[in-house]
Order: C-alpha cells, then sequence, then structure tokens
C-alpha cells in the first residue's frame, strides 16, 4: 500500500496525506495554546511560536542530519580551495535564506491588526499566483518543457476565488487599512519576494536535472534546512542580547518568552515536532516530480487550507471553540471544485509522462 513509485499519483497521495494530517495537528495545537477558551492555556502568540518553531527547526534539522540527507546527489561538484562542494549549493543557500525570511514574516502577518483569515488569504493567494507565474518564466526561458494544462488555469481561478472570499464577504472591525500601512505592506513584499525566489530556485533545481541525475529533494531540504536554521539562529540571538534597543513589543515579549516563560513550554516545543513534520512535506509537495509550480502551489495552499478547516471542527467538538463561518463553508465549496480540475489535471500529466518514459 506504501510502496509507490517516484513522481506517481500514488506518491502524491501520500504526500498530500501526510501533510494534511501534521497541518492538521498543527492547527489544533496552536489553538488550543492561543486560542483563549477558559479552562485552557491562554499563552502570547510571540511565545508559543518562539518554541514552536524551535520545536519545529530541531526536529526537521536532527532528521536531516541524522539520515545524512545532506549528501546531495549533484550535477556536478565544484572545486573550493582544497574542498569540493555540490554546484547546487551555489543557490541553495539563497533559498535558505528566503526560508528564514518567510518564518518570521508569517508569523508578523498573523500579529498585525487584521483577522487572522484575511492574513491567510493575503499569503495563500500570493503563492497560487506567484507558483502561476514561475511557470510563466521558466516556460520563457527554456527551463521548463511542459505547459500548464487548461484544468490547472481553471484551478488557479476557483483556489484564488476559495481564498479571497473571506474578503469580501466579511467585515474588518479593526479600521486597520492594510494597504495603507507602509509597515504592514514592507512585511508583506519581503514574504512575497523571498516566496517567489524560493519557489522558483526549487524548480530551477526540479527542471534542471542533469541526464541520469536523480532529484534529490531531500538533499535539497536538508542543505535549504541546515542554511535557514543558521540565519534563523544568528538573528535571534542579535535579538535577544539587544531587546531594550528595540521599541518593537514582539521582540520585547520574545525576550521574555525565553527568560520568563509559563511552565507549558516544554509541551509548546512537543507541539513543535508537528510543524517541523509540515516543513518536509510542505517541501516535497512543492518540488515534486514531472509537475508544474502551479499544480504543486495549488495542491500545497488548498491542502493546508482543508486542513485549517478540519482543524477548526475538531477544535470546536472537543474543547467548544468557534465553529467555521458561512464564508469558510462557501471557501470549502470552491476548494472542491478547484481539486476536481486538479484531479483532471493529474490524470492527463500521467498519461503524458507514461508517453514520455515509453
Amino acid at each position: 500500500m506504501w510502496h509507490t513509485e517516484e513522481g506517481s499519483t500514488g506518491r502524491l497521495m501520500q504526500l498530500c496525506f501526510f501533510y494534511f494530517f501534521f497541518y492538521v495537528l498543527t492547527g489544533v495545537t496552536a489553538k488550543y495554546f492561543t486560542s483563549g477558551v477558559p479552562g485552557l492555556p491562554h499563552l502570547s502568540q510571540i511565545e508559543y511560536l518562539t518554541y514552536n518553531t524551535i520545536g519545529g527547526v530541531a526536529i526537521a534539522l536532527s532528521i536531516a542530519l541524522a539520515l545524512r540527507w545532506y549528501k546531495i546527489k549533484s550535477n556536478q561538484l565544484i572545486p573550493i580551495g582544497k574542498i569540493k562542494i555540490p554546484i547546487e549549493l551555489l543557490y541553495i543557500i539563497p533559498s535558505g535564506i528566503c526560508t528564514a525570511v518567510v518564518i518570521p514574516t508569517t508569523t508578523i502577518m498573523y500579529l498585525l491588526p487584521i483577522p487572522v483569515m484575511v492574513a491567510m488569504v493575503i499569503m495563500r493567494g500570493s503563492i497560487i499566483i506567484v507558483s502561476r507565474l514561475i511557470d510563466a518564466i521558466q516556460i520563457k526561458q527554456g527551463i521548463l518543457k511542459k505547459k500548464v494544462y487548461w484544468e490547472e488555469e481553471c484551478a488557479v481561478i476557483f483556489a484564488v476565488l476559495a481564498i479571497s472570499v473571506d474578503i469580501f464577504f466579511s467585515h474588518d472591525a479593526s479600521g486597520f487599512e492594510f494597504i495603507h500601512s507602509p509597515a504592514a505592506m514592507a512585511i508583506l513584499s519581503s514574504y512575497i519576494v523571498a516566496y517567489f525566489i524560493r519557489i522558483y530556485i526549487m524548480n530551477y533545481y526540479k527542471n534542471t536535472r542533469g541526464k541520469g541525475v536523480p532529484q534529490d529533494n531531500k538533499g535539497f531540504f536538508a542543505l535549504e534546512q541546515i542554511c535557514a536554521t543558521t540565519v534563523i539562529l544568528l538573528v535571534s540571538i542579535i535579538l535577544f542580547i539587544n531587546p531594550e534597543h528595540s521599541t518593537l513589543d514582539a521582540v520585547i515579549q520574545y525576550h521574555k518568552a525565553l527568560t520568563a516563560p509559563t511552565s507549558h513550554w516544554p509541551w509548546e516545543i512537543v507541539a513543535g515536532t508537528a510543524f517541523g513534520a509540515v516543513s518536509f512535506f510542505s517541501v516535497f509537495l512543492f518540488m515534486f516530480k514531472g509537475r508544474t509550480a502551479t499544480f504543486t502551489g495549488l495542491v500545497n495552499r488548498l491542502t493546508s487550507l482543508v486542513a485549517g478547516t478540519l482543524a477548526t471542527l475538531i477544535f470546536c467538538f472537543i474543547w467548544g471553540g468557534k465553529y467555521p463561518s458561512f464564508t469558510e463553508w462557501l471557501s470549502l465549496a470552491a476548494i472542491l471544485i478547484a481539486v476536481m480540475f486538479l484531479s483532471k489535471a493529474e490524470k492527463k500529466r500521467v498519461v503524458e509522462l507514461k508517453l514520455k518514459n515509453s
């Protein structure tokens, strides 16, 4: 049952299942620790995200190092002094730096005075559009030899509709004008640019494997994580050393989270292991062999949206949280239509790959 071939629909479904499963766990634990429901822990978002990130990064990096995934199968080894390094490292390092930018900007987006759902809409919608744009660029460059099926184009339309429906039908009582805030736009721009570069690099790596050189996604993941963790650690140390020089409340809360945490901090780290598992399957979906960036970006984002809805339902049934709103159910309906188009595109892509390999 679990033995599938690389690039097959079965392997794709496996990755979606595990990504979905761990994303649900991540969503439920986040709500458990930060929802403020009576009888449950009521932690600040900064404290939870600090220890959750520690747990996630630790599990992802330790597994990658323990299994020696960093020994990437390379197109070419280039000499640097007395050693030789994989040529892919020249662009995986920038990808890791972008990953280190994505993590805090994602967090800060959730801390802005806008509804969490609106923040999710903005971020997920931007990645779906970015993925389609990257395909267009790489097709023009001659890097991507495939075409984007019309079914994928339709899926993009319904996916954008699904994630935008909350903006159209909900009212932001905070009065915060997102597009008129220079700080908010700078944060969003950093997030989009970093993700654009990262997804472009992932697809560049995927689409430029030399003849006989396997697509080593595990190697890419390991090297990217090593770089990202190094950057995050250095920035975290800098922010921790001089919190009194910062006017940002988030930095002050971060320092307090490390120096005077609540008694729940060990469990916050444990909860972060699910977040770490999500990072594995998220990257492997983005880099899935034989598919366009449009397709993999949609699969990644739509799976997370459905998982987020299920996490909300589970939390409601067990701990009495809020049920999904009407707009969230409406969004889910549009997602299912997008998934229908994706399934049609997948069937066509399987036939195309079989003809290519025959």
